[in-house]
């Protein structure tokens, strides 16, 4: 990719980011309606979505991200990037056969007996081919996408500036959202995925970890033909979960499918240790046997031994339905904000967990769905950053079990898995009898006596937290908005001094941006100044 493809790419990514900025400012200036904003959001998806497409690379993965974050995106917005795939199309056989060629020193025949020039499957970072060895033995062949290392950068620097621009200047979103760690979370994934030597050890990793399970098989590596640039495994034989056709033809019944990919996936997300961040069905396949294939360990996330701890407290405190315990560990998980009022989120969890799967059957799912995603923003909660990708695999592997049963029936085996699951932890299962016993009526009032002690104080510390929130977030918006708007006029004033050669109307409208442009500056400075402070209360 030359200067100036990379100066163009570029260029249409900030373009498109400042007529963005541009317009929600507009909107919120013109106090436009809720129909005008729903509107507005889902025309930015759509001209998203073209220019993800149009450009590749990246970008695409910053779609799927973005796709999962209901908690702060509108839903007219996620509505039009949500079924974003991976998919590109393939490079000329001659630039993969060169970097195949330089990777191994030496001619393709040295090692192989013949490889299908035609791609089985492509996407922005990698492509997959088949080959046959010379021992006669059927591989799949990852090869990096020429070109992609200085694609990935130029997009690296592009997504670095729209960042700092979000950070200091577009407006805030709900949530206080830390802009520089999301990309230094993106940056890590992408960085680990085009190092295939991160993916082949993920692979080593999970081969281990499931040797002892028969329901799983992973592909072997050819480590001699492996480098950072390729990846060399077995060919595996599967179908997809998607044929509807091939499944039911399996030996196994659809809800022993279902439960033995619970099986799997439950550990990855409730143990510590890395987790498979991409279980689509591309890259989860069914043996004839109804074993489970897993493939492609390019995107995978970690857990800590205190989130697993607190992921484990969550659900046991859910199945107990002891809704009080389970606020206080969506707290200590950092999903709820400061000024979540913990009796709602309890009665609020009570209602959800209350709901009953059979109403779904006149219900649109879409619909319910994107209606989720608005309580979900009128609410004080945000997804931290670290657990993006955490619930992406959940989602994913949500949708490719409710292919194979119905919600109810999914619903009780996860519950059945958990238990059992939870029985071979040793003394956690004691946690969960005294979670159970915790949610019985002494039990809870015992714990609402306790509780009460310390009210007074947790009002206070409220109270507090809410006053200083409101009155110095409406105090700096409220300056910044001004600024903003007085800027816009200075910059009216010197298109319309240099329309009219009036240097008195020009000279003004210059003082007055950049009067409006400090003004800005210092009460966004110190908006962010206020808003460290309240992650620090948070803490």
């Amino acid at each position: 990719m030359g200067t100036s493809s990379k100066l163009g790419r570029m260029t249409k990514v900030l373009s498109m980011c400042f007529m963005i900025f541009v317009q929600v400012y507009w909107y919120k200036f013109r106090k436009k309606s809720d129909q005008e904003w729903e509107e507005l959001w889902e025309n930015i998806g759509k001209r998203f979505r073209k220019t993800l497409f149009e450009l590749e690379g990246l970008l695409i993965k910053i779609g799927q991200m973005l796709s999962s974050r209901a908690d702060l995106l509108p839903n007219a917005f996620i509505r039009q990037i949500q079924d974003l795939t991976d998919q590109v199309p393939p490079s000329n056989w001659q630039e993969i056969q060169a970097i195949l060629e330089t990777e191994w020193g030496g001619s393709i025949e040295r090692h192989f007996r013949s490889i299908d020039p035609n791609a089985i499957a492509s996407a922005s970072i990698g492509e997959v081919y088949k080959g046959v060895l010379k021992d006669g033995r059927q591989v799949a062949i990852k090869v990096q996408r020429p070109g992609i290392q200085s694609i990935v950068q130029t997009d690296f620097r592009t997504l670095r500036m729209i960042i700092w621009f979000a950070d200091h200047i577009a407006p805030i979103p709900k949530g206080f959202i830390n802009f520089k760690v999301l990309f230094e979370e993106l940056k890590e994934v992408i960085e680990r995925e085009l190092d295939f030597t991160q993916e082949r050890k993920s692979l080593l990793y999970f081969k281990e970890r499931y040797k002892d399970k028969e329901i799983v098989r992973i592909p072997n590596v050819h480590e001699k033909l492996c480098t950072p640039k390729v990846l060399v495994m077995d060919w595996m034989n599967g179908m997809k979960i998607t044929d509807e056709q091939a499944i039911d033809r399996l030996e196994i019944s659809r809800s022993e499918l279902a439960r033995r990919l619970i099986e799997v996936f439950l550990p990855q997300w409730l143990e510590p240790g890395i987790f498979h961040a991409d279980p689509h069905p591309g890259n989860v396949l069914i043996s004839k046997s109804g074993q489970i294939i897993l493939l492609d360990f390019g995107m995978t996330g970690e857990i800590s031994k205190h989130d697993a701890a607190n992921f484990q407290g969550l659900i046991e405190s859910l199945f107990s339905k002891n809704y009080a315990k389970a606020v206080d560990v969506l707290t200590q998980l950092d999903f709820l904000l400061p000024e979540a009022d913990p009796r709602t989120m309890e009665k609020l969890l009570a209602e959800f967990m209350a709901f009953q799967p059979n109403q779904l059957q006149e219900l649109d799912l879409i619909q319910l769905k994107l209606e989720l995603n608005d309580m979900i923003q009128a609410l004080p909660i945000q997804v931290p950053t670290r657990f993006v990708f955490l619930g992406r695999s959940f989602i994913t592997m949500e949708g490719m079990i409710l292919n194979l049963v119905a919600e109810e029936d999914a619903t009780a085996l996860l519950k059945s898995e958990f238990i059992d699951w939870l029985k071979k932890q040793g003394d956690n299962r004691w946690s969960f009898v005294w979670t159970w016993l915790q949610s019985k009526p002494l039990f809870k009032h015992l714990h609402s006596a306790a509780e009460f002690l310390t009210l007074p104080q947790r009002l206070e510390q409220l109270k507090e937290t809410e006053q200083r929130r409101q009155f110095q977030f409406t105090i700096y918006e409220n300056n910044k908005k001004q600024c903003f708007q007085l800027g816009m006029l200075g910059l009216i004033g010197i298109g319309g001094g240099s329309f009219s050669s009036n240097q008195l109307i020009l000279q003004a409208g210059i003082g007055l941006t950049v009067i409006s442009c400090a003004g800005y500056l210092i009460f966004n400075h110190k908006l962010k100044k206020w808003m460290r402070y309240m992650h620090d209360k948070r803490r």
